[in-house]
């Protein structure tokens, strides 16, 4: 963070451990207002799923996969069925990275670990939830993704905090393995307490011919937000597109990107921004590493000013290694259209009705390779969160 936001970073000490939480010993515990909550973010009872998992505070309450080719577990079991998951445990992300890995290396409050058998390609999407339900604890998980060569994973995580919970932390360190051939969609979408402040530690290892496809979304008031997950394409052939949408409602500070390295011949990487100052401060950062020749990528980050109390920042950086690449970044900020607005104004909308409106345009953001399914997810959500903005 800056100089400025210095004040923003929390402090871990000054949270109470998850596992002092109030904490259900199943989703049969949840209140009908916990449950709309969860709908918000996506948790649908009735929707077909291939598995299911959902952590509340330190505690996993619900967790079950159906297929055989899905291994889904909370990642302590998972650490002693595979005698510590040495190949991958603080491999793509490592343990002294910065005060918050240590804290979760140190304090582990459980997460999930996620393993596609070779050649498994799974036909509905994994759901999982990470959900802080206690006031002003700090909640501590490790995420391990595995999908095997030749395999599938439409993935989508939703983090939320109970409805009347205003303060929290969450730490969340991520680990996702894409091996050969196999494609990984990973959609993730955020609707925290006021005052939480939240810290993703994430780190990806794509081998070749692999596809990772990356989705954050983020439209509610949150104290802070700061991400850069760190992509690394190894294998010719790799891909990574990032997208995030994101709101900065008065309050918010969000510091988000994605870095890619491209390490390997005939690699691909796209990483695309669209943020929204609602009187908070975005930081929209991408960072684009050319390691080999005949790579390709593309930066690109937009942002939409709705108030002169907010800020919006794009910080593109693109580093080449080789002569032989196409590498290349746009960024723009600017304010909604007062043509726009008269436009739709004529057509009988109020000038709030037509702002909200291009607002959902801006946010609308179509990632390639993304289901169909996930892009209505995400479409509604933007829709709701303007509702409610």
């Amino acid at each position: 963070m800056s100089e400025k936001n210095r004040s923003l970073e929390p402090r871990i000490e000054e949270f109470k451990s998850a596992k002092e939480g109030d904490i259900p010993r199943s989703v049969e515990e949840l209140s009908p207002e916990e449950w709309e909550r969860l709908k918000e973010v996506g948790i649908e009872p009735q929707a077909q799923r291939e598995g299911e998992f959902i952590q509340t505070d330190a505690r996993v309450v619900h967790c079950k996969s159906l297929p055989e080719g899905l291994e889904l577990l909370p990642v302590t079991e998972a650490l002693k069925k595979y005698d510590g998951l040495e190949e991958y445990w603080w491999k793509a992300v490592p343990a002294d990275k910065d005060q918050y890995t240590k804290a979760t290396d140190e304090d582990l409050d459980d997460g999930y670990f996620i393993r596609v058998l070779p050649g498994y390609k799974l036909v509905y999407p994994v759901q999982t939830c990470l959900y802080i339900r206690t006031p002003g604890v700090v909640q501590k998980v490790h995420n391990i993704i595995i999908v095997e060569e030749g395999a599938e994973l439409n993935l989508i995580t939703s983090c939320t905090t109970h409805p009347h919970v205003r303060s929290g932390f969450h730490i969340g360190v991520s680990e996702f393995y894409v091996k050969k051939n196999a494609r990984l969609t990973f959609t993730m979408i955020h609707y925290w307490g006021e005052e939480t402040h939240v810290r993703p530690r994430t780190g990806i290892i794509v081998e070749e011919g692999g596809t990772y496809i990356s989705t954050y979304v983020t439209l509610h008031q949150v104290a802070t937000v700061q991400a850069m997950p760190n992509c690394r394409l190894i294998g010719p052939g790799a891909k990574a597109t990032f997208g995030s949408v994101v709101a900065a409602p008065q309050g918010s500070y969000l510091d988000l990107g994605a870095r890619v390295s491209l390490e390997a011949p005939e690699t691909r990487a796209e990483i695309i921004s669209r943020s929204v100052s609602y009187g908070g401060e975005s930081i929209a950062r991408g960072h684009l590493i050319g390691k080999a020749p005949e790579i390709k990528a593309h930066l690109e980050c937009q942002g939409l000013m709705l108030s002169d109390e907010g800020a919006i920042k794009a910080i593109p950086q693109l580093d080449a290694h080789y002569a032989n690449v196409d590498m290349s970044h746009e960024a723009a900020v600017g304010k909604v259209a007062q043509e726009e607005i008269e436009y739709l104004m004529a057509r009988g909308l109020s000038e709030e009705e037509a702002t909200s409106l291009i607002v959902q345009g801006f946010l609308s953001v179509r990632i390639e390779g993304l289901p169909q399914t996930l892009q209505e997810r995400i479409d509604r959500a933007i829709e709701l969160a303007r509702e409610g903005l």
